[in-house]
């Protein structure tokens, strides 16, 4: 079985492969219930990121890519037209 360092490594050769850091035009079409769903997992793994320092992968990734997902989250939010759903949802489960 692999430690988290060694998939770590292994993250990060994929990361590092020729053209990785290219742009790619996605064509989504989903529901706004899936819209919410994809913010509130995106925000829970970034999260995990700040909570757990030792083991997880995201530790790996640089913060540029990781501001370019939060700016992702939110602009599907925000062309759902989900926003201030959102905020409120996030008051109303403490502020999480």
């Amino acid at each position: 079985m692999l430690t988290t360092n060694d998939v770590a490594k292994v993250y990060d050769t994929i990361l590092s492969i020729p053209g990785m850091n290219e742009t790619v035009k996605i064509d989504l079409k989903m529901s706004r219930k899936n819209v919410l769903l994809l913010n509130s997992v995106i925000e829970r793994g970034l999260a995990a990121k700040d909570d757990d320092k030792s083991s997880n992968l995201l530790n790996n990734v640089p913060e540029e890519s990781l501001n370019e997902l939060r700016a992702f989250s939110s602009d599907c939010l925000q062309k759902a037209g989900l926003i201030e759903l959102r905020e409120k949802l996030s008051v109303l489960n403490g502020g999480k």
